[in-house]
């Protein structure tokens, strides 16, 4: 068979491709992923004891706008990195605007307060529940947006995984958010950004086994 004879039967009744089955995959991959990390949450650690309180309610509100900015710009970059060529169209600055606001808060929250408080605001009681919990609770949620990704076909598979994982680790941060009584900014900053950053590392290791066509 010629070349052109060869081109010409490829091109035979090829369908057009569904430019929204990617969008439509990361949605179902995010809605799961956030009901998990909820449930997860709530049936392991159970719902935080003070949300009658003005004060907790405020905090949690804090939480959940950083959690959700993170799995919010992350996603969008996520769905253009699932196509082909994905990574040469994305500038990955507002990914970090959330993190930045944070640690912004969290300077000016140590900057009133008296350095003799700065360990308790940073450490908190439940660093280690949360160093421990928010990578945890993020395996589901991870495998469940690689499973979305894996309907595309992306061609940088270390950024696709990074930018997997951040997505996952927003989604369990977004659920550890409702059990946690450490309110603390910088705690927020230093515990949720951190092991919101681990699972953007873990992610990015795994992408090249884990999304490989």
């Amino acid at each position: 068979m010629k070349t052109d004879e060869l081109i010409t039967a490829l091109s035979v009744n090829v369908e057009p491709v569904n430019r929204r089955l990617v969008n439509r995959s990361l949605g179902i991959a995010l809605a799961t992923g956030i009901a998990v990390a909820i449930g997860m949450t709530l049936v392991a650690l159970g719902l935080r004891v003070d949300l009658a309180t003005p004060r907790a309610v405020i905090f949690l509100f804090l939480k959940l706008v950083f959690a959700i900015g993170t799995v919010g710009a992350a996603a969008v970059y996520l769905a253009r990195l699932a196509r082909p060529g994905g990574e040469q169209r994305i500038s990955q600055g507002l990914a970090a605007l959330p993190f930045v606001a944070i640690l912004l808060l969290a300077a000016v929250s140590l900057g009133q307060a008296p350095s003799s408080h700065w360990d308790m605001m940073v450490m908190g009681d439940q660093w280690l529940e949360c160093l421990i919990s928010i990578p945890i609770i993020a395996i589901v949620p991870f495998a469940v947006v690689i499973w979305a990704v894996r309907q595309a076909a992306p061609t940088n598979l270390v950024r696709a995984g990074a930018f997997s994982g951040l997505v996952a680790g927003g989604m369990s941060a977004m659920g550890y958010a409702l059990h946690c009584t450490d309110d603390s900014l910088p705690f927020v900053a230093l515990w949720y950004g951190g092991t919101i950053v681990l699972c953007t590392l873990a992610g990015a290791m795994l992408g090249p086994r884990l999304l490989r066509w």
